[in-house]
Formats: C-alpha cells, sequence, structure tokens
C-alpha cells in the first residue's frame, strides 16, 4: 500500500512538473477532485449514493492532453476505500486504480459552447483490492463546466469491467468529480490565443483576426492593413478613399475630387489627356506641350502664335503669319522713276524738276509702308574713283533724305554709294556714261 501511495504522490508530482514545461503544441488538462466506487446489485441501484463508497478527501488526479480533431488521452490515478459491496457492509479494503482513456469531445459534432464539454471515453486501466489486482475496461461519459478561460468543474461516470473476479468486488462503477484546469499552450502575448494558432504571436490581437491587432478597427489585421492608423477599405488594402474613385487616398493625387486611376486619381475636365491637377486650362482642351492649354492666334489669322512669325499681324501661314507686300508693280513702278531723277553736274543736290517724280514715288512708298527700299547711288568712271565714290554715296542719301522729310519711315530706307563698281553700260561712250550715272531704289523685302 506505500508504494502504491508513493506511486500517485510521484505521478502528482509529474503532473505539476509537465505543467511547468509544457509543449507549447499540445494543450493540457490538469485535474484534482474526489471518486466515488459502486457496485450495485443491480441497475436501479446505480445512482443509490448512499452505497457509493468514498473517502472525505481528494482522491483523484488526473493529467490530459489534447491529440488532435476534438481527441484527448487523459491518465488518471484514484484511491478509495470500500466499506459497501453491493448494498452489504463490509470490512474496509483499500481501492486503487490506475486508468488510462481516451476522450472524445462531442462539441466537435455539436459545436463549441465556450463553456460547456460534454465528452465519451473508452480506455483501459488497474485495478487493486487491497493486495488482489487486475485489468479493467473502462467506458465511460462526462462534461467539463468551465467558469474561466482555463478552470472548470468536471463530472464523470466511468462503467469499469474487470477481467478477473475479486473477492466481493467485480464489474463497478466509478463516478468522480472535481476541479480542471486547463493550460500549456503557449501565448507570448497574453491574448488568449495561443502562439501556435496566433498569427501575430507577439503582439496581442484578437480573436476573430487569428491574434493579430486592428488599430484602426476597420476589421482588417494590421499585418494585412496598408494603411493601419486610419480605417478604410479591405478592397484598398485597409486604406481610405474619401472621394470614392476606388483609388487609396495614399496613392491619389486628388483625394478629395473623384478621377481616374490613369491619371492618379485625378479628373480631366475638359477631356484633353492632361489632369486637371496639371493642366493650365482645365477647361480648355489643349495640349502638353502648352501644359494643357490650345495654342493661342492672337492675330486670328489661322496661323498658330508659335509658328507665327507676325503673331500680331495677319498674315498667310505660306508666309509664316506675316503679311505680304504690295504686289511687284510697285517695285517696277518706282524702278521705272529712277532715270527721272536729275542732279546738278557733279554735285549731289536734286535738280528742281525732278522733285514731281520723287513725290510720285513717295505716294507708291506709303502705299507699301511695310516695305523696306534699298536706295544705291552709282556714277560713270570719269574722274578719280575715291571722288565717284563719296557723289554716288551723297547722291543716295540725299534721296533718303527727301523720302524721310516727306513722311517715309527712316527705318524702312537706307542709303549705299558704288562708285564706278557696278556700271550697266560701257563708260567708253558718252550715252554709255551717262546711263552709269544712276540711282536705283530696290525693294529689299
Amino acid at each position: 500500500m506505500k508504494k502504491i501511495t508513493l506511486f500517485i504522490l510521484g505521478l502528482m508530482i509529474c503532473s505539476a512538473t509537465n505543467m511547468q514545461a509544457q509543449d507549447a503544441k499540445k494543450p493540457w488538462i490538469l485535474g484534482l477532485g474526489i471518486n466515488f466506487v459502486n457496485n450495485p446489485d443491480n441497475k436501479s441501484k446505480l445512482f443509490k449514493i448512499k452505497e457509493w463508497n468514498a473517502i472525505p478527501a481528494v482522491t483523484k488526479i488526473n493529467a490530459g492532453r489534447y491529440i488532435a480533431k476534438g481527441f484527448s488521452f487523459e491518465a488518471a490515478a484514484t484511491l478509495n476505500k470500500i466499506t459497501k459491496n453491493a448494498g452489504v457492509e463490509i470490512t474496509g479494503l483499500s481501492y486503487v486504480a490506475l486508468d488510462g482513456n481516451f476522450k472524445y469531445n462531442l462539441n466537435s459534432i455539436i459545436g463549441q459552447t465556450g463553456f460547456f464539454d460534454p465528452y465519451l471515453l473508452l480506455g483501459g486501466g488497474c485495478t487493486w483490492i487491497d493486495s488482489k489486482g487486475t485489468g479493467t475496461f473502462n467506458s465511460g461519459a462526462g462534461f467539463n463546466l468551465w467558469f474561466t478561460k482555463h478552470l472548470g468543474w468536471n463530472f464523470q461516470t466511468v462503467a469499469k469491467h474487470v477481467f478477473v473476479d475479486f473477492p466481493l468486488q467485480t464489474n463497478h462503477w466509478q463516478h468522480s468529480t472535481g476541479l480542471v484546469w486547463r493550460f500549456g499552450a503557449k501565448d507570448t502575448d497574453k491574448d488568449g490565443i495561443a502562439d501556435k494558432d496566433d498569427a501575430c504571436p507577439t503582439i496581442a490581437g484578437l480573436a476573430k483576426l487569428n491574434g493579430c491587432p486592428d488599430s484602426d478597427n476597420d476589421g482588417i489585421a494590421d499585418k494585412d492593413d496598408a494603411c493601419p492608423d486610419i480605417a478604410g477599405l479591405a478592397a484598398l488594402k485597409g486604406c481610405p478613399d474619401k472621394d470614392g474613385d476606388g483609388i487609396a487616398d495614399k496613392d491619389d493625387a486628388c483625394p478629395d475630387i473623384a478621377g481616374l486611376a490613369g491619371f492618379n486619381g485625378c479628373p480631366d475636365t475638359d477631356g484633353d489627356g492632361i489632369a486637371d491637377n496639371v493642366d493650365a486650362c482645365p477647361q480648355v482642351a489643349g495640349i502638353a506641350a502648352n501644359k494643357g492649354c490650345p495654342w493661342p492666334d492672337t492675330d486670328g489669322d489661322g496661323v498658330l502664335d508659335k509658328d507665327d512669325k507676325c503673331p500680331t499681324e495677319i498674315g498667310p501661314a505660306s508666309n509664316n503669319g506675316c503679311p505680304e507686300i504690295k504686289p511687284v508693280v510697285a517695285e517696277k513702278q518706282i524702278i521705272d522713276f529712277t532715270g527721272t531723277i536729275l542732279f546738278d553736274f557733279n554735285k549731289s543736290s536734286l535738280r528742281s524738276d525732278s522733285y514731281a517724280k520723287l513725290l510720285e514715288i513717295v505716294a507708291v512708298m506709303k502705299e507699301n509702308s511695310d516695305a523696306k527700299f534699298s536706295i544705291e547711288g552709282h556714277a560713270d568712271s570719269n574722274g578719280p574713283a575715291g571722288y565717284n565714290q563719296k557723289l554716288s554715296k551723297d547722291r543716295a542719301n540725299s534721296i533718303r533724305n527727301y523720302f524721310i522729310k516727306n513722311g517715309i519711315d527712316a527705318g524702312n530706307i537706307t542709303a549705299t554709294g558704288y562708285g564706278e563698281t557696278r556700271p550697266v553700260d560701257t563708260n567708253a561712250t558718252s550715252k554709255g556714261r551717262a546711263n552709269n550715272r544712276r540711282v536705283e531704289i530696290i525693294i529689299v523685302r
């Protein structure tokens, strides 16, 4: 008997040791309670409590481990004293049993309740009445009522079939009740979810999110939330979308105005393919090269300013947007007049009979107010070349001054003297030399 008592104490110490060094992936249960042994003479006396054998002390210790899919295994040691056998008072006999039973949690079928764990069990063990021992086949049922996540109360009834009959004791029932404590799954972050089932084992979280936190309470675990501090949408990985355009605010260049994905969440009001936030003319279709604005045509001549060399003057595209010079006939008229412009002999002063023709030329110039004119003076080969050069230039300037005096823009007229360097006829005859003494008025544009 002493050896049996030491064995039970050893089992208790072993269970306590396991409690301290449990496997993180193998939850344990430990129980302490009292057991009752009953050997009724018929079924009607099965629950006749006054015929149960019991000791008023802790007479049962059990330790169990969850296996998988609702199954667990439990080892139990019980101690009792038999004083009633089939309703007959007898001399007290010691009763010791060591059992190992497989349990199946019925919540695996009916669904988890959170507080009520009913189960069935099958197993076997060894039972000793004083010095007589035998093996047993066990079957039974029981349930746990959980007060907290860890602490509960157990009720269990087991039918034990013995393989060798005892004196006074054969097949019998053993009932038990007592305190149970479930433990063993490591929970680093203390959130009530075992590390093996916790997707975030080092950060306290929620059971519905597999142990992960949800800082912004949007139903998306922080580890999967691209915006963990701002409540958002699951479709956008937890990020908000204030303008409802389907683009997360963090990626939206225009988070307050609904826009298009192709423009980083910004609208394109004028439909020119340029987002409003970079479009200098968001209400008018334009082109990217001009910051979303259309090219202007200041003078309205159909030639855009970017291609118009005269953006403030109307002109055809064929002349780069600039106005065309008056018809060539005006140039011809001026050239025709040049032979009638006369000078005093060997002087640069105009003769009075040249003024009438010069006024006609002035009129033509005014009709061609946008034109530029070059007045070129020429001389024959008589006399020194240097003298002839100066005389030709003075005569060209004399005509230029006359034109300016009569209203022609000085900026439109230049005067140049070429002396005897550009003859149009021979200097060997008087007629040829007369032709070489000339002033030409040329339209340069």
